[in-house]
């Protein structure tokens, strides 16, 4: 005979939280074995508190419902000690939660320690026992009711500063780490930008430094305008940040008939993580303005042939707003893709620059932005960049049906550090159109074989091809030289024969950087020449000269010019300031339709030269300028690159012949703004 005994009694069971390593062994003494082990790992002391001291801290923390670490109380006399903690605890891992009769419940630990950690002779985690019981009624014991809980936001630590984000292009904010990038022994590679926060991290700390310049601020708009995001999201592999910004300038041109110069734009963007290896960034822009009459006549020149009136140098195209006002919305981003410490992948639509210098002979961000992918390889002493372009040519002669004509560009950069302090660089590129409908054409994916044979195997016309070296050597901590060379086309007979040839289509660039100059910390003395022969950048047909937009892919002079720059920039704190000079002798058409062609303009066509030989700088229309300019500015945020600023520009252009387009003018152009610094402005033209 059998005998069952049924029993209705419920026995009450409780859990402790647990590790994913501990799912096999789901003890108390696991838990606290793996929190101590986590915690050591994430935590980083800080570098100038001596390693051999300690300091004790007290925590009282939480495992909430849904497995999360909350820290409650951090008890300890030193800041820096304190804010590594909570960095600790915010990297954490999510858990599975503890539990009461099969329902989530919250528990309450405290632990004495003493970093750095090795210093502890031992560690005990005590379960603070008012919290044992507790539990939530609102979650339900069914996992797929615990999704919400999960997502709950975690705190942000700055985590942009060690992802693969680009470093927003600007000369000011480049300048803060230029020094530490270009020690002796380095193994950096400073010429192909936007940098990334993971390339610059070895050697400039952003989080350190943006820490050091915090105000002490309680309160939530303080926080936020002054030292923070303005929303941040973060969950357990990803993160997102979301700014407002704004370009707000107020100034007066003391020699115009306006009464004022203005411009206002309102921006957003958001930037952030998905993974360990993907990141992306977008920014709107909804802009309006009205400038220095000289830069608003440069404009409306390089405007588009549809009818809308100007083009914003570096910006876009503009229509018209108000009275002689422009209006220039734009957008820009990029996804980005890491998938080894070897490669990084870049599809955006934005701006690129290639040079160790203010100027760039090869490719900046003078023309307005447009769709790129960017190939970059890291290896050895190696720095690989592969670019391609898909750029436009407004001009009414070359329209196609009413469109924008279309060209496309593909370049090269192989950067070579061959000694702790020589730097060698080889760039080549080459811009084809789409003749006979070839559209995008795949023998330029090849990312390793000279473009100038794959110009003449698709037809010697087909391309636009350009090749130049670079240098920079290293001859202290503190001064650095630099050079560019680029050939537009080279032949021996003509570059040596001395006749001073057409076809001898070069330019060049010296220039050097002292850093803590006559031993001021945070003075940066710069001085730079650049020079480029008539011709260079132009072609024999409509299309493939090197520009976009109207605007000249790498220096804005274009070409037939000489131009000699010092600047000088200092920073202490949130303060900093620049002055700027620049002596430059240009060669500018003397006609609209080019004929005779003097090169100084990109756009026109070399068939129609003025001279065979003979061809000098400043040939055509001679014009001379001076240009001073002086910036001083406050950082309101570090973190934001927000700054309140004021600029002087005085500008003096003298034209050998006055017409009714060149002509003499002096310019003195007194400007007030508060702007978050995501590009760089050139008002040097």
């Amino acid at each position: 005979m059998n005998v069952t005994f049924l029993s209705n009694a419920q026995k009450k069971l409780e859990t402790y939280p647990v590790f994913k390593k501990c799912e096999s062994n789901p003890t108390e003494q696991c838990f606290s074995k793996t929190f101590i082990s986590k915690l050591k790992q994430n935590y980083k002391h800080p570098k100038d508190l001596d390693s051999t001291q300690a300091v004790e801290a007290k925590l009282l923390f939480e495992v909430d419902t849904a497995g999360v670490f909350k820290p409650i109380f951090i008890n300890t006399l030193n800041v820096k000690v304190k804010n590594q903690l909570e960095k600790a605890f915010a990297n954490l891992p999510q858990i599975q939660p503890a539990t009461y009769n099969a329902k989530p419940r919250f528990v309450r630990f405290n632990i004495t320690v003493k970093v750095p950690f090795e210093l502890n002779e031992s560690l005990k985690l005590a379960q603070t026992s008012n919290t044992v019981n507790k539990t939530s009624t609102e979650i339900k014991t069914n996992p797929l009711q615990l999704e919400y809980d999960r997502l709950k936001n975690q705190k942000f630590n700055d985590e942009q500063f060690d992802s693969h984000l680009n470093i927003p292009f600007s000369h000011e904010v480049y300048n803060r780490f230029d020094k530490q990038m270009n020690l002796i022994g380095t193994n950096s590679h400073t010429a192909s930008k936007p940098f990334s926060y993971e390339e610059v991290k070895t050697y400039y700390n952003f989080k350190d430094n943006v820490e050091s310049l915090r105000f002490k601020t309680d309160t939530w708009f303080g926080k936020k305008f002054f030292n923070e995001d303005l929303v941040t999201i973060k969950g357990d592999d990803y993160w997102f940040t979301i700014n407002i910004g704004a370009d707000l300038q107020l100034g007066k041109d003391f020699d115009s008939n306006n009464n004022y110069t203005y411009n206002n734009t309102r921006a957003a963007f958001i930037q952030g993580q998905l993974g360990e290896k993907i990141n992306v960034f977008t920014a709107i822009y909804e802009s309006q303005g009205r400038f220095a009459d000289y830069f608003n006549r440069y404009a409306e020149s390089i405007g588009p042939y549809d009818g809308n009136p100007a083009t914003v140098p570096s910006r876009g195209i503009a229509k018209t707003f108000g009275e002689n006002a422009y209006d220039y919305p734009i957008a820009e981003g990029y996804i980005s893709y890491k998938p080894s410490q070897y490669f990084r992948f870049t599809l955006g639509h934005g701006q690129n620059f290639i040079g160790d210098g203010y100027r760039s002979l090869f490719i900046s961000d003078n023309a307005s932005i447009h769709p790129y992918f960017k190939i970059e390889t890291n290896v050895w002493k190696l720095k690989y960049t592969n670019t391609w372009r898909s750029l436009r040519d407004i001009r009414s002669a070359v329209n196609d049906n009413g469109s924008y004509r279309t060209k496309f560009m593909a370049t090269h950069h192989l950067s070579y550090n061959v000694t702790k302090r020589l730097n060698l660089g080889l760039f080549e590129s080459v811009i084809w159109e789409n003749d006979n409908n070839r559209g995008f054409d795949f023998n330029y994916l090849n990312p390793v074989i000279l473009y100038q044979m794959i110009q003449f195997s698709t037809g010697s016309e087909g391309g636009n091809a350009l090749i130049g070296l670079s240098y920079k050597y290293k001859w202290t901590d503190q001064i650095n030289s630099y050079g560019q060379l680029i050939i537009d086309e080279f032949a021996s007979d003509a570059v040596f024969g001395g006749q001073q040839s057409w076809k001898n289509k070069l330019g060049y660039q010296l220039g050097v950087k002292y850093f803590d100059a006559f031993n001021v910390k945070d003075l940066t003395l710069q001085l730079e020449y650049n020079q480029v022969r008539p011709y260079t950048y132009s072609h024999n047909t409509g299309v493939l000269n090197y520009g976009h937009n109207n605007q000249s892919l790498a220096h804005q002079w274009g070409a037939n010019f000489r131009e000699l720059i010092g600047i000088a920039r200092y920073r202490k704190d949130r303060w900093y300031g620049h002055s700027k000079l620049i002596f430059g002798k240009r060669g500018l058409e003397t006609n609209d339709n080019f004929d005779p062609y003097f090169g100084g303009s990109i756009f026109g066509n070399e068939r129609d030269r003025a001279f065979e030989n003979n061809v000098k700088i400043g040939q055509g229309n001679t014009v001379n300028i001076f240009i001073g300019e002086l910036e001083v500015g406050y950082l309101l945020n570090p973190k934001t690159n927000l700054k309140l600023y004021t600029s002087l520009i005085y500008r003096d252009f003298k034209a050998s012949t006055n017409t009714s387009k060149v002509f003499d003018n002096t310019t003195t152009w007194l400007n007030f703004g508060f702007r978050t610094d995501l590009f760089n402005w050139y008002y040097d033209r």
